[in-house]
């Protein structure tokens, strides 16, 4: 049985952690040759504006956190009174020169600087999950990308089996075996096998264009990737994939900083009646008598505190009880997320098999034996040609099935917001 391991993300973090990544963004960007799949989770976490856009947000975020432990100015105070006439200062008969600042009550500041780190942690998982997504969304055009290309090579094989069948017919038409309707459908199979390679081949080019957008690249840029699909089984538990999830998955633990938030709201408004105050002293001159100080404590009268103290603890409550339903919600919704993700991997995985072991086998010689038959004269060109389809059908089938296979891992991965890694 397959052992496996999971581990976080950190490999293609590389905005966070630029000394994990085993391959420099720039010289990936630069060099001819084709990418990998991380390759190109690395440049599009480096250079996707939304990316960048979100880690902006984070700075924004912290530099509140310092705003809200910074501490408020003092003012430098002059009053000069008495004056014999306007701004004659020196002449003045009394003068106070000091210094004042207004503080909040201890415990305050340090409060305010907790809700502001807990909304900054809000926002770094608002970032965890667009870097989640965005490798999801890469992996997903990586793999279309593939199964395009495939589908150019069978649209071509396609075609040149219907080159094939044509050309035989022509010249069993010309031995007089064979009549100039069978002629007529070779043709018109050729013409319809044309057209199919032009379908693909556009369809390359728009899933190429969606894979240099994730990457922050232009439309039209150049682009060239690996193309080799690496099947390897995932046999997992399903309970143990749905612990992971609620344990690691953004969402859920932003919803655990906004609650904490949320707790810190409601115990700033139970501290509100607790008084801040403007302390100050000052110089205090007046002519013709020794120098003395001044002091001056300035607190507010609580008269009105306990009605804004009581709206502001019912929203913080409420917003908590909120919180915690959609946490509850949430975690329901991760579950089924995971469970579908999962019976999809088994589903695509058993027709994986099931292609490998019989289906394309058996195609491949049903087709061999109907085209014996055909230029034996045992059997008409109809025949051919729905064994030509049934043969090409199973090779895109097949594609298909591997297709669907790697974007379900990708989304278990993302529904439990780890990878997945083989041993």
């Amino acid at each position: 049985m397959l052992r496996f391991k999971l581990r976080v993300y950190l490999l293609y973090f590389t905005p966070l952690f630029g000394g994990l990544c085993p391959f420099p963004v720039s010289s990936v960007m630069a060099q001819d040759e084709p990418l990998s799949l991380e390759q190109c989770i690395s440049i599009a976490l480096s250079e996707n504006p939304v990316i960048r856009s979100s880690q902006e947000q984070i700075q924004a975020a912290l530099a509140r956190v310092n705003q809200a432990k910074a501490l408020s100015q003092p003012n430098l105070n002059f009053d000069s009174d008495l004056q014999p006439s306007p701004f004659d200062i020196r002449n003045s008969g009394e003068s106070y020169v000091g210094a004042s600042k207004s503080f909040l009550f201890p415990g305050k500041r340090k409060l305010n600087s907790a809700v502001a780190t807990q909304a900054s942690n809000e926002v770094s998982m608002d970032a965890e999950v667009l870097k989640i997504d965005l490798i999801y969304q890469v992996k997903v055009a990586f793999y279309t990308i593939i199964q395009n290309k495939k589908h150019v090579e069978f649209a071509q094989q396609n075609k040149d089996l219907a080159q094939d069948f044509l050309d035989k017919t022509n010249v069993k038409f010309e031995a007089g075996d064979a009549a100039q309707v069978e002629v007529l459908r070779a043709q018109v199979e050729v013409s319809k096998a044309v057209n199919e390679i032009e379908i693909a081949a556009n369809e390359l080019v728009a899933s190429r264009a969606v894979l240099n957008f994730l990457l922050g690249k232009e439309e039209n840029s150049e682009l060239s990737i690996t193309s080799e699909h690496h099947y390897s089984p995932v046999m997992l538990k399903l309970e143990y994939l749905k612990d992971q999830a609620l344990t690691n998955r953004p969402e859920t633990k932003k919803i655990e900083f906004s609650m904490e938030k949320e707790r810190l709201a409601k115990k700033q408004a139970q501290l509100s009646y607790l008084p801040d105050f403007d302390f100050g002293f000052s110089r205090h001159t007046i002519v013709g008598e020794s120098k003395t100080w001044d002091m001056t404590l300035a607190l507010p009268i609580p008269l009105f505190f306990t009605q804004t103290m009581k709206g502001e603890i019912a929203e913080a409550e409420a917003n908590y009880n909120a919180f915690e339903s959609e946490l509850r919600n949430l975690q329901n919704s991760i579950n089924m997320q995971v469970e579908n993700a999962y019976r999809i991997a088994l589903t695509a995985q058993s027709m994986i098999e099931l292609f490998d072991k019989e289906m394309l086998q058996q195609a491949e010689q049903v087709y061999q034996m109907l085209f014996f038959s055909y230029q034996e004269g045992e059997i008409n060109g109809i025949e051919l040609i729905e064994a030509r389809k049934t043969l090409i059908n199973t090779r895109r089938s097949y594609v298909d099935a591997l297709f669907n296979y790697d974007t379900a891992i990708a989304s278990l991965e993302r529904s439990i917001g780890q990878l997945l890694e083989t041993e």
